[in-house]
């Protein structure tokens, strides 16, 4: 059986800034930092109370045309989003902190969302849901 997502992978330009803003700036913690050959690192992140890690990928892991092939995935990532208790009081938080956002928190069916980008232009949903959507 298919248990449930455990990792999800974003392209990005340099591992260390990226791990530095996802800590740094959205409060993540670091799950791994681990070389993986020569100049080679396997680096994840995790919100504190998540399970799900994102894989902070070098394009420079591939050789020839799958390193074209990647650099261009840069910033190009599905949306990322993540459940929040209070959007607006995050959405202060994460503009104090210098988190760049698409759309300040707004009322929607389903809640509150904002959507921020990262470093490298991945859109980052913040969702505050109504107290009838989460139990449904």
């Amino acid at each position: 059986m298919i248990g449930p997502l455990s990792q999800v992978t974003l392209v990005v330009g340099n591992q260390t800034d990226a791990a530095t803003f996802y800590t740094d700036k959205l409060g993540f913690e670091k799950r791994a930092d681990e070389p993986m050959g020569e100049d080679k690192r396997w680096v994840t992140v995790a919100p504190p109370e998540g399970d799900l890690e994102i894989v902070l990928q070098s394009p420079d892991w591939f050789e020839d045309e799958e390193v074209v092939r990647r650099r261009s995935m840069i910033g190009e990532s599905p949306e990322l989003a993540f459940s929040v208790d209070d959007c607006r009081e995050t959405y202060e938080t994460l503009t104090d902190r210098g988190v760049e956002f698409h759309s300040p928190p707004e009322s929607v069916p389903w809640g509150v969302q904002a959507v921020a980008y990262d470093l490298y232009g991945n859109r980052l949903v913040l969702i505050e849901q109504n107290g009838d959507s989460a139990a449904e």
